[in-house]
């Protein structure tokens, strides 16, 4: 089974220049705890809701003020639309991601998948509960 048939289609991005609270809002009406980020049409980074709780709230910022650019985990880890759902499971675990962009061969986003996706809809229970497993023990 690949990941283009498990994925979630057409993920939404947000620009490196936007506010932490376009951001978050984002999020919310897609109903995603990350983002990826983009400049010049390239992905250069996530924005989690974990970087907004840890490096925005917690220290006070302004979500209105403070630009994505600033908070945003730097560098992106992808899988290919066509690899194989145990490669990426394997690449997710061993990065602790419960989430990876998903990317074409011209490098362009076409879905996200997580680890729900490969819960509910991977089809292969020991994948799912090693992945699931090395994840939440590190």
């Amino acid at each position: 089974m690949i990941v283009r048939e498990i994925m979630h289609p057409k993920a939404k991005v947000i620009n490196f220049s936007h506010t932490v609270d376009e951001a978050a809002r984002l999020m919310e009406q897609e109903d995603c705890g990350s983002i990826p980020v983009e400049k010049d049409d390239k992905m250069i980074g996530m924005l989690t809701d974990r970087d907004i709780a840890i490096r925005v709230v917690a220290k006070g910022k302004d979500p209105k003020k403070t630009k994505v650019q600033e908070v945003m985990s730097e560098g992106i880890n992808y899988c290919y639309d066509d690899d194989d759902i145990a490669e990426v499971s394997k690449k997710m675990s061993g990065r602790q991601h419960r989430r990876l962009p998903v990317v074409d061969r011209n490098k362009r986003l076409v879905g996200m998948v997580s680890l729900g996706d490969l819960a509910n809809k991977g089809h292969d229970a020991n994948i799912t509960h090693d992945t699931l497993s090395n994840i939440a023990h590190h």
